[in-house]
């Protein structure tokens, strides 16, 4: 079969193309599903390059995400997170072999394409929002803001969003005319989301945020949430480390979420899924979130989401 490989030769990582992939080298696996769409996430770009800290087997293929059909039942179906495109060959390939438990049911109202425009991103997206509105955060709270928005994470949420009736406003350096497409009130820049580092608290101006990016960024946000207010952190494209003081939580009560997408349980999963497919679907799916590719033209997109140059979501055509 086809697939996308990446194989470390002594310090460096050699990717491409290869038609000669054995299915029996697929690994553990008791579902084999004829891969139809896939998607492109920094995950995936990461686990391609030598100092990425991604992939844990070599050779690998990538691919966090994947919708397919199950052969031997012929029902559509997806996967993500868990050890796929990490320790576990991905979704580059034209069959992957996952586990029982890894996988979802395409749920009614998507196409395995549609399903792959959302991909690991977009259901993160997801995630964050249901974190925020668990935590109290309706429309009438005040303006939300997502950081890094021009990315997948990003771009998705500000579209589920603004969807949902809430003032979205965007931190991004790149075109503002995208994200006012998808529903964002306001585009501020990366500075202007991080304030200033010097002050333990700032004026309140965000009832909830989505970040991700982290680093000086998520500490500004927390630094000008409203007083009870929440920010889903799911992203570290600014940093891991975090240069906050209690103050925030201690005199405005601000809360912290952390939303990880990679071990959610599977029967969130499932019902996240659903919900992506319903009350949450992004109302861009179709026409402006999403970029196609396919395999050949996988390594160009891989270094281009390396270089902070794509935004949306591409997905790869299997």
């Amino acid at each position: 079969m086809r697939a996308f490989v990446a194989e470390k030769r002594g310090d460096e990582v050699v990717r491409g193309v290869r038609d000669d992939f054995e299915i029996g080298d697929l690994g553990e696996g008791d579902v084999l599903v004829k891969v139809g769409w896939s998607s492109v996430n920094y995950k995936d770009a990461l686990a391609t390059i030598a100092k990425g800290q991604v992939a844990r087997i070599s050779p690998l293929i990538p691919g966090i995400d994947l919708a397919g059909v199950d052969e031997d039942s012929g029902e559509e179906v997806l996967a993500h997170g868990y050890d796929l495109g990490v320790a576990h060959h991905g979704g580059y390939a034209e069959c992957a072999r996952v586990r029982s438990e890894w996988v979802v049911p395409l749920p009614g109202g998507l196409s395995a394409k549609q399903a792959m425009t959302i991909g690991t991103a977009g259901y993160t997206a997801a995630r964050c929002v249901i974190a925020l509105e668990d935590a109290g955060l309706t429309p009438d709270s005040g303006p939300v803001l997502v950081t890094g928005a021009s990315g997948g994470v990003g771009s998705t949420a500000v579209d589920i969003l603004a969807a949902r009736g809430y003032e979205v406003v965007a931190s991004s350096g790149k075109d503002p005319e995208y994200l006012e497409l998808l529903g964002a009130s306001e585009v501020i820049t990366r500075e202007d989301a991080a304030g200033d580092a010097g002050r333990p608290l700032e004026k309140a101006r965000w009832a909830g945020a989505v970040d991700c990016v982290g680093g000086e960024v998520l500490a500004g946000v927390i630094r000008s949430l409203h007083y009870g207010g929440a920010v889903a952190a799911c992203g570290n494209t600014g940093g891991v480390k975090l240069p906050a003081t209690v103050l925030p939580f201690i005199l405005r009560g601000v809360s912290l979420l952390g939303v990880d997408s990679v071990q959610t349980p599977i029967k969130e999963r499932t019902e996240t899924w659903r919900r992506l497919a319903t009350d949450l679907r992004p109302p861009h799916l179709d026409d402006s979130l999403g970029h196609e590719t396919d395999l050949d033209g996988l390594e160009d997109v891989l270094s281009k989401i390396l270089r902070g140059e794509v935004s949306g979501r591409t997905v790869v055509r299997l």
